[in-house]
């Protein structure tokens, strides 16, 4: 998708997209263009009983000179708040809808003319949030097709978007613009087939991406782990062929201040080891390792924005696969930090994989805070569905800060609940912690109370993104599949409180 910015005149060809609040008098250059044309858009506006709102389009063909058509946005009816645009998400909302609506309409090269205020937002912050929903929304995986790549390809290719003062638009939109490549890059890391992205070649993709942004990079193998002690991480990996790799990414742009740090569970493909999943619907679990895809687009957006913040990404990247040297049901490993875990079930490994790096993490860097990131637990989904992320917390700001920041987004999350009762579910017969509770219910909370455990009393949240890595349907400004969710929700973290 190619956007640009141009000045506010009407197009001489093309499609002309103008959004309109209510439908009153028309007003500005929509208004100027009716009459010089017969009032052919106030009649289609009558015959369509169209009333603008929030959502809702209509076209007008024909009879317009050389423009091929004029859409009409609706944002709304002013006079009822509940019914109009009135949030920074309910804009880029409308971008996504644009994207959708012209794309499955066979419309290109076209221009968004803003002209008013949307919402109390000022003109140029509404043409950014549009262009940016209508990018997030143009996504696409389509790198495997071969044959049919000509019926996969969008409609929908070309925007500009005019306006008085568009360099200010454009300025705000570059900024989005970089938070949206952290998406994308999220987007098809999940997508990726597991022959394709393993932990090795992963571990490569990030090295390469992350160079030209001045992220510094590091890659621990097995050997750097073992040295470490990362008996818990490693245990997950040893069923496979493909060697389990921890990633380091430092993005420093705030001096010597203190650094946020961001955790992700990255397991490329999980069968479930020795404890093996059914074969129904084992495929999904290539997008395992979404956590992990959060925090790599979360470093991408905070360094294509160049964020005054210093941020650290850690992220720990195996594959769980059964096979002789696979980790067994009552294993006892040992962690980095010297406590024992007993393995009953290897398929709640990505916790496992998260203790050593939230333990390395901390002890390495010593953050201000960290937050991490996993498909965790199918108990979430139960829970909470795909509307939001369930997080767990020692620090109650913490979590105060991203619920704000995911209202803002449309990252919503839901606090759940710890306690002493819970970690007593954890406490092993014959090791310090086992990986699963001895009870049943609270799979989550049990998953969370595990990780509390490694992080040694840092300020700590975890967020468990399972029933929204992966869009069953397409959103507003997420087609379905890969949703990139985490890259927006921690961008705008930081963006709220940490920079500067």
């Amino acid at each position: 998708m190619k956007i640009t910015f141009n000045d506010a005149t009407l197009p001489k060809a093309g499609v002309l997209v103008i959004p309109v609040a209510g439908v009153g008098e028309l007003t500005g250059q929509l208004k100027k263009l009716d009459e010089d044309h017969g009032n052919i858009i106030a009649d289609a506006i009558a015959a369509n009983d169209y009333k603008g709102e929030k959502g809702k389009f209509l076209t007008v063909n024909g009879g317009l000179g050389a423009l091929r058509a004029v859409v009409l946005i609706g944002v709304g009816d002013p006079a009822d708040a509940s019914k109009t645009v009135k949030e920074e998400k309910d804009i880029s909302a409308l971008g996504g809808k644009l994207y959708s609506y012209l794309d499955h309409a066979k419309l290109d090269d076209v221009t968004l003319l803003v002209e008013y205020e949307i919402g109390g937002f000022a003109p140029e912050f509404v043409a950014a949030h549009l262009a940016y929903g209508v990018f997030l929304k143009s996504y696409r995986f389509n790198r495997y097709f071969t044959k049919k790549l000509e019926d996969k390809k969008p409609a929908f290719t070309m925007l500009c978007v005019r306006l008085a003062g568009h360099s200010g638009a454009e300025k705000q939109y570059r900024a989005l613009k970089a938070i949206a490549d952290g998406v994308f890059v999220a987007r098809d890391l999940v997508s990726e087939p597991p022959n394709i992205l393993y932990p090795a070649s992963y571990a490569d993709r990030v090295k390469e991406m992350m160079k030209p942004l001045g992220v510094k990079v590091e890659v621990l193998g097995e050997k750097e782990m073992q040295k470490l002690g990362m008996g818990s991480l490693l245990c997950v990996g040893q069923g496979s062929e493909k060697e389990s790799k921890l990633v380091v990414m430092q993005w420093n742009n705030a001096g010597k201040s203190q650094p946020v740090a961001f955790v992700g569970k990255g397991v490329c493909f999980d069968t479930g080891g020795i404890s093996i999943k059914p074969s129904n619907g084992m495929e999904d679990m290539k997008y395992d390792m979404g956590g992990s895809a959060s925090v790599v687009g979360a470093m991408v957006a905070l360094a294509g924005r160049k964020a005054k913040v210093n941020a650290i990404g850690v992220i720990g990247l195996v594959e769980n696969m059964p096979s002789g040297s696979a980790v067994r049901p009552s294993d006892v490993v040992t962690s980095m930090s010297g406590q024992t875990i007993e393995v009953l079930n290897t398929d709640a490994e990505g916790r496992l994989v998260l203790a050593d790096a939230l333990w390395y993490c901390q002890d390495r860097f010593k953050p201000r805070f960290m937050i991490d990131l996993a498909t965790l637990t199918g108990a979430i989904v139960v829970t909470l569905g795909q509307h939001r992320a369930g997080i767990f917390t020692n620090e109650q700001d913490l979590a105060d800060r991203l619920f704000e920041a995911g209202e803002q987004v449309d990252e919503r999350v839901w606090q759940l609940p710890q306690g002493e009762e819970y970690d007593k579910q954890i406490d092993s017969k014959i090791a310090d912690v086992q990986n699963i509770s001895n009870t049943k219910g609270g799979g989550s909370i049990t998953a969370a109370q595990f990780l509390c455990r490694f992080v040694n009393d840092v300020p700590w949240t975890h967020i468990d993104i399972a029933g929204v890595a992966w869009a069953e349907k397409a959103k507003d400004v997420t087609p379905a599949g890969a949703s990139g969710y985490g890259v927006r929700l921690l961008d705008r973290l930081i963006a709220n409180h940490y920079e500067g």
